[in-house]
């Protein structure tokens, strides 16, 4: 059995940064970023973040489900931190 250790990922934001700039630059939905931290307003400049794990960014489209693009319900809301799911939405596969 092999030991992991998972260090989070640490961002401090800059001046004039808002939530979107920093998800967008790290690939990531900014409702995964604001759940992780505990969000309920706009991030500040020098605030500390956590960023959640990433994975590939990908827009939904029409037809597709959480598990045919995460494996299942369960995997698509760990990864996204939602349950909801539409087109147009950008998740993390």
């Amino acid at each position: 059995m092999e030991l992991s250790l998972h260090t989070p990922r640490l961002y401090r934001v800059k001046r004039g940064q808002r939530l979107g700039d920093v998800a967008a630059a790290f690939s990531l939905p900014e409702r995964a970023v604001a759940a992780v931290n505990g969000l309920t307003e706009e991030i500040f400049e020098g605030q500390l973040l956590i960023l959640p794990e990433g994975g590939d960014l990908y827009t939904v489209r029409g037809g597709e489900s959480k598990t045919l693009l995460c494996g299942s319900a369960a995997r698509f809301a760990e990864k996204n931190k939602t349950e909801r799911f539409y087109v147009g939405q950008k998740i993390l596969l």
